[in-house]
Formats: C-alpha cells, sequence, structure tokens
C-alpha cells in the first residue's frame, strides 16, 4: 500500500457493495437525477481494474443495466497506471464505461518511490496512451505535496500531464492520515508539509494553468467527509478548499491589474458567478486590498470568462 493511502478513510466506504446493491443505488438515482442522460455512474474510492475479475464483472453488469436511453450516459471508474492492459478496457469498453481516470499521482519516479507507489511515471504515460486508443475519456490524478516532492517538482507534474491530454484532472493535496506509512514519517519529523497557504496558493497556479489548456479541473481537495475530519493528523484537507484557491486566483489577477495604480476606489469585474470567489471566504479579499489602500469592489458581469478581471474606472 502506497504512503498515503488509507481508502476507507478516503472513500468513506464501511463495506464493500455487491451487484444488487448497485442496482438499489443506480435506480434511487434515476428517481432523483434530473437529467440521467448528462451523468455518469462512477466506481471510486480505489483501484477498480485491481479488484478480483469476477467482482469486477458483478458490479460492472450491474451498472451496465442503467446505461443507455433514458438511463445514465456512461459508467466512470478510477484506478492505477499499472493496472491497465487491452484486456481489461475491452471488457470496460463492453460493459460501458466511457471515462477512466488514473491515479497518477506525481510524475517524478523518486516521488513514487519514496511513497511506495508501485508504478513508475512511464507506466502513466503508457496506460494514457491506451485508454486514448481505446475511445475512453482520459482523467489524471495529482497528489501536491507529496513526501519527498517540492513545489517545482509539482509544477513539473502538472506540465507532464499537460502533455498527455486528458479531458480532466483532479487535484488532491495530501492529507496525512492515521495509520499509514506517511503518519509516521511525520510523527518522526521526517515529513514536514508546506504551511496551508502556500500549498493553496501552489494549487490555485495549478487550476489556471491546467484551465487555461482546456482540461477541466473537477476537483481540487478531498471531499468533506466525517472520516477524513477524524483521521486527520496533518495535510490540506478543507471542506472549502477549492474556494480558497480560487481566492487566491482572483486576488493575484486584481493585484496584476492594480500594479502601478495609486491607492484609491476601484471595480473589478469578474464573471457573474464569480462574483463570491473573487471576494474570498468571509470577504478575504475585500480586507486583504483594503489593508493596502485600495478599496476594491467585485462586479458580475456576463461573457467574462472564469478566472478573469477586468477593472472598470
Amino acid at each position: 500500500m502506497c504512503s498515503f493511502c488509507d481508502q476507507r478513510t478516503i472513500s468513506g466506504a464501511q463495506h464493500l457493495p455487491d451487484g444488487n446493491e448497485v442496482r438499489e443505488i443506480c435506480i434511487k438515482a434515476l428517481s432523483e437525477v434530473k437529467s440521467p442522460e448528462n451523468s455518469e455512474i462512477a466506481f471510486f474510492g480505489g483501484s477498480f481494474t485491481a479488484i478480483p475479475r469476477e467482482y469486477m464483472l458483478e458490479l460492472l453488469g450491474a451498472a451496465n443495466e442503467f446505461v443507455g436511453e433514458g438511463k445514465f450516459r456512461g459508467i466512470r471508474c478510477s484506478t492505477r497506471p499499472d493496472c491497465i492492459d487491452r484486456e481489461v478496457l475491452g471488457i470496460l469498453k463492453k460493459y460501458g464505461v466511457t471515462a477512466i481516470e488514473l491515479g497518477a499521482q506525481s510524475m517524478c519516479d523518486e516521488v513514487l518511490e519514496a511513497n511506495e507507489r508501485g508504478h513508475s511515471a512511464e507506466d502513466v504515460r503508457n496506460a494514457s496512451a491506451l485508454i486514448r486508443e481505446y475511445g475512453f475519456e482520459l482523467g489524471l490524478q495529482m497528489m501536491t505535496g507529496l513526501y519527498q516532492s517540492t513545489p517545482e517538482k509539482d509544477r513539473a507534474t502538472a506540465e507532464e500531464i499537460i502533455a498527455l491530454h486528458p479531458n480532466t484532472v483532479r487535484i488532491y493535496p495530501v492529507v496525512v492520515l492515521k495509520g499509514t506509512k506517511l503518519a509516521e514519517l511525520y510523527t518522526e519529523g521526517v515529513y514536514r508539509p508546506l504551511p496551508f497557504d502556500e500549498m493553496a496558493e501552489l494549487c490555485s497556479e495549478l487550476i489556471v494553468k491546467f484551465t487555461a489548456e482546456g482540461i477541466a479541473v473537477i476537483k481540487c481537495g478531498l471531499h468533506a467527509s466525517e472520516f477524513v475530519e477524524q483521521d486527520m493528523v496533518a495535510g490540506y484537507y478543507h471542506p472549502a478548499f477549492r474556494e480558497i484557491c480560487e481566492m487566491y486566483i482572483y486576488r493575484k489577477k486584481t493585484e496584476e491589474l492594480l500594479a502601478g495604480e495609486t491607492p484609491g476606489s476601484f471595480t473589478v469585474a469578474v464573471g457573474r458567478s464569480c462574483i463570491s470567489r473573487a471576494v474570498g471566504q468571509k470577504k478575504a479579499n475585500t480586507v486583504y486590498f483594503r489593508e493596502r489602500g485600495f478599496n476594491v469592489s467585485f462586479v458580475g458581469e456576463e461573457d467574462i470568462p472564469l478566472y478573469e478581471c477586468v477593472l472598470r474606472r
């Protein structure tokens, strides 16, 4: 098991579902989801193609019953790069899987080895190429702040991920969980995470980088979970981690607009749905600029792209 893993805590799963439970969940979801044709059934929280083959087929068979006209548009699963081959991809294609996400975590072999991942960066490249060859949507997951990593190595991982042309990316800043090897390293003083704000700023930079390349960042930070909160000993868990990162994005963009300006009152326009992100939690950005002599008012306007700011005079 890799140094940071505790799948029960991360996924919140307390038992393994069987095919009948998958059916029950899908029936319930079909009755509640407004546009199932735009939604997918997802198998997450572990390496789906690494589980026993018979069990994987049981789950896929149950899920496949709910894919098609008037039902869900497909199935999404997550797995390890070294658990992908042509046989597996043929099975996934047969059962209606449409998207595969790989836990790349890092594209630095030294970091992967230090965290006992058991695969290489080349495995990520090869698996990504195969997934694309078979016509699946490709998603890649990276972790920032891993043991033996640095911001520079995390940036390099992002660049290598961009070169693989995934459709989607998830960014998971490290959370140190009880009972893991990483928790031991942290307790011994061998592993020391960066300060929270520095990690949030780094992740904000990566969000901008991926978005500029047309890659959708569909997650940044672990999902809110009582299990993570009770088992966390260090790291970067926050139920609104992405919103904090986006606050930093708008702060930096606004600072660029105000560079060279004399302190005073300014209006900054952002996308209409982005005002709260620009203002920040507890009006953090408004306070930040006020402390520096700038009374900044954020307003929403149509046709301003995500993460862009326009100075209005």
